[in-house]
């Protein structure tokens, strides 16, 4: 049978790409999307990653770092100091920097206040080390934890402190808003009575960039429970850790 000159050829459907075929980093948006969780700079997004996804995720990061040196004009074949670097920063990226993003949080073993301890403790100062949301330059700083315990409350190691810490700070981070994680998941682990967390650090976005001041730090606190209500109880914590920094 003669086919109709002017009817139209079916067109070919074009297939949605398969989700083997899509880059890593849509699939786990995807997911997360899905489940209506936030993922900001600063959250982690660990519960939506596939066994071996994150390998998947730091060649993908090192593809598109690799064109970013491309656009900066560098020549990243003849520079032998270059050409490796897309796959350095990658790495650190996922695996240091930014590991609290990617990493479930470190296992803490909890016990139970069998003393009924009631009296302040201080941890500190704790190093972190972090990066500005803004520009990613270096936050470096340290941190100083108090604690008012009760009867019921967890007590954990003193370097379980640091860990948890680190897996909060090692995201793109906001230090008003770093400090304010870090005292949630310690009041979540502990059930303390009170809990005060005060961190000075350098932000190296002015150091760097702007106004390049190398002198200016900042300085911030997040109170919670007896250390918001009780003002002696605060001047005391702050003024052993005042004791411990000028000494």
């Amino acid at each position: 049978m003669a086919t109709d000159k002017n009817q139209a050829a079916p067109s070919a459907e074009i297939a949605a790409p398969s989700v083997h075929d899509q880059l890593v980093s849509s699939r786990i948006r995807q997911r997360i999307k899905a489940a209506g969780v936030r993922f900001h700079a600063n959250d982690n997004i660990a519960a939506f990653i596939k066994e071996g996804e994150l390998e998947q995720l730091q060649a993908e990061v090192q593809s598109k770092l690799a064109a970013v040196l491309e656009s900066l004009v560098i020549d990243v074949e003849s520079d032998h100091n270059t050409q490796d670097t897309a796959k350095r920063v990658a790495k650190m990226y996922l695996n240091e920097v930014f590991k609290g993003r990617y990493q479930a949080a470190p296992p803490v073993t909890e016990f139970p206040n069998i003393e009924r301890l009631n009296e302040l403790m201080i941890v500190g100062p704790i190093t972190v080390r972090s990066a500005c949301s803004h520009h990613l330059c270096p936050i470096m700083g340290k941190v100083w934890v108090g604690v008012m315990p009760n009867e019921h409350s967890n007590l954990i190691g003193l370097s379980k402190y640091a860990r948890l810490l680190e897996w909060i700070m090692s995201r793109p981070q906001i230090q008003e808003e770093a400090v304010s994680q870090a005292a949630d998941l310690l009041m979540q682990k502990l059930q303390p009575d009170g809990l005060a967390i005060v961190m000075e650090a350098d932000h190296f976005c002015m150091h760097w960039r702007g106004v390049k001041d190398v002198e200016s730090k900042m300085i911030n606190s997040v109170m919670r429970g007896s250390f918001l209500r009780d003002a002696n109880l605060r001047r005391e914590f702050l003024a052993l850790i005042s004791q411990r920094q000028r000494g």
